[in-house]
């Protein structure tokens, strides 16, 4: 796996530390609501509908990170409110995403195949990916605090403080201008491709 395709997986971590397995539904309800945001972005961004520049939506992926991982860190107990700026932030936040896997599906595009059937399969493909992921994650957490006794609090703390500290990393090595933030298109898409199994 790259390392620069980490930033999608992080952000999914991200989301989902604050769950448990016993909380799948309210967790597929959220990767459904990323998947939605980044959908339609990336279906814009594909027909050249809506277009930032690569260094920009490079920069401003991780810091989507940042800002989840730090409500996590702020957030002291669940509540209906709190879920429900969960699916709001996983939807704006797949906007900023989409325009990221834009490059991707323009190098898999191929071009006798129809934007909708590519964008549709993509888009399935890439929510089975998400969603072992989390599953995973899931696990892990109940392992961690139903078995292992460790306080829900701390494994919430010590995940997104470790999610917050690559991803501050990331933004910082793409701070736009810097010459350290350009990947071409090719780039992207393979090391996106390889992160969910492509």
């Amino acid at each position: 796996m790259s390392l620069d395709a980490l930033d999608h997986i992080l952000f999914l971590i991200a989301l989902a530390a604050v769950y448990l397995l016993t909380d799948w539904k309210a967790v597929l309800v959220l990767i459904t609501a990323f998947t939605i945001g980044h959908s339609i972005t990336l279906a814009l961004s594909t027909l050249n509908l809506v277009t930032l520049p690569t260094s920009l939506v490079e920069f401003l992926i991780p810091c989507t990170i940042v800002f989840t991982a730090l409500s996590n860190l702020f957030q002291k107990n669940s509540t209906v409110r709190s879920r429900r700026l969960a699916y709001f932030m996983a939807l704006f936040f797949g906007l900023i995403h989409g325009l990221g896997f834009a490059n991707t599906l323009r190098f898999i595009l191929a071009g006798d195949q129809s934007l909708g059937w590519a964008l549709f399969g993509f888009n399935i493909g890439l929510e089975a990916g998400q969603i072992l992921i989390v599953f995973f994650l899931l696990l892990v957490a109940q392992a961690a605090i139903r078995l292992l006794k460790i306080a829900r609090r701390d494994w919430v703390f010590f995940l997104s403080a470790a999610v917050f500290s690559l991803a501050l990393q990331m933004a910082l090595q793409r701070w736009p201008g810097t010459g350290r933030d350009r990947r071409t298109g090719y780039e992207r898409a393979n090391s996106v491709k390889s992160s969910m199994g492509f």
